[in-house]
């Protein structure tokens, strides 16, 4: 249940990989035959890559995930005095970014998301200045789930003349990307939140868009992406995006918001004192992908929540996986007008398009006993803390 920090790679993938570790090994920069046959791994990959998002060959550069395709949007682009519109909701690797960037010299404006977690485009325009060099906002929010309205956002951007980058890490499988009726200059994907292998994205980079390279090197990716190509990597991504492109359209999206709405709606009939975050709160309808669900458990800490559900087979998460470890509340909880208690009372569901009923039906047993009994050893483990 934490599908939102990873996935497992598919057999299908792995055997699209194999031959391109040993048997089609060679460099794909090389015009010898070998290399030619790496080479036209990676091809065939990009043109995969290209039709999951609607775009050109030309316009798909391969890197190494998300992370890196989010710096090259921010960096490749904004200079000291440049102005960045983005929102307090956004993946650290945006918002990480965007802090240095501030440090050299660019402005940087970044939007709260209303109680529901979307992002009210209005409050986008409202942000525009003279000086605005790039819009920078998540497809659908990671720890949430809630779907952002990119393309009144795109509209926005079009009428300013400004840059739109998509993070679309946790979109991409989850929900049709079609990046010309968006209107995005630019898109981040990474292969391992869609069944792919870890260590290797994609930026889309809209023709004629004006981009630094964020690393230099040789004449790779068409001058914008140095470093030899991860070509067993690559060829898995493009395999995965073509088998989850099937899965936008054969039912698996329905039937995976079957089960989370099975879930939610079975943990809340069990467990007082539990509730959605996000989606639903104030008769909100904003939209979400269809396998997130974050809930929050009165009296109960999700950390200890996470060890204990853990213990009993059940892997869950209290937010971001880049951000395990840390003590702090979820900034996209807080930014959404959430308070730290319950903040740190909340935990994030994620299932894996290979989820069952049975699946969600163990969850709906452990999860129960676990709230329970944490919420039963509170007051004990309070007074030994006093």
């Amino acid at each position: 249940m934490d599908a939102n920090a990873t996935t497992p790679l598919l057999p299908d993938v792995l055997a699209s990989m194999q031959p391109y570790w040993i048997e089609h090994f060679a460099n794909a920069s090389s015009i010898h035959q070998p290399g030619q046959e790496a080479r036209r791994g990676v091809d065939h990959a990009r043109e995969q890559v290209a039709q999951f998002l609607g775009c050109r060959t030309a316009e798909v550069v391969f890197n190494s995930g998300g992370t890196e395709g989010d710096n090259t949007a921010l960096r490749g682009i904004l200079c000291a005095g440049d102005h960045l519109i983005t929102t307090a909701i956004e993946h650290s690797a945006i918002l990480t970014t965007a802090a240095h960037l501030e440090q050299s010299g660019v402005a940087v404006t970044r939007v709260a998301p209303l109680p529901d977690g979307s992002i009210d485009p209005e409050a986008i325009q409202a942000a525009l200045r003279p000086t605005t060099r790039l819009i920078s906002v998540m497809m659908a929010n990671n720890e949430t789930g809630v779907v952002q309205p990119v393309e009144a956002i795109g509209r926005i951007a079009a009428k300013a003349g400004v840059p739109l980058h998509l993070d679309a890490v946790q979109a991409a499988g989850k929900v049709p990307i079609r990046v010309e009726e968006i209107g995005c200059h630019l898109l981040s994907i990474s292969a391992h939140k869609m069944h792919g292998p870890k260590g290797v994205g994609a930026l889309f980079v809209r023709r004629g868009t004006q981009i630094e390279s964020l690393v230099l090197g040789g004449g790779h990716e068409r001058r914008r992406r140095a470093g030899t190509e991860n070509v067993p990597g690559i060829v898995g991504f493009g395999h995965a995006a073509e088998i989850a492109q099937k899965t936008l359209a054969d039912g698996t999206m329905d039937r995976l918001a079957a089960l989370r709405d099975r879930l939610e709606n079975g943990l809340l009939a069990r467990i007082p004192g539990c509730g959605v975050n996000g989606c639903g709160m104030n008769g909100s309808t904003a939209p979400r992908v269809a396998n997130t669900a974050n809930l929050w458990f009165d009296a109960v800490d999700s950390e200890a929540l996470v060890i204990a559900l853990d213990l009993k087979g059940l892997s869950v998460s209290g937010g971001s996986a880049c951000h395990s470890g840390a003590t702090e509340p979820s900034h996209v909880l807080l930014a959404m007008g959430v308070d730290k208690a319950r903040a740190r009372a909340s935990l994030r569901f994620s299932l894996l398009k290979t989820a069952t009923q049975a699946d969600v039906d163990a969850v709906l047993e452990i999860v129960p006993t676990a709230v329970e009994r944490l919420r039963a050893l509170a007051p004990a483990l309070a007074g030994v803390s006093a």
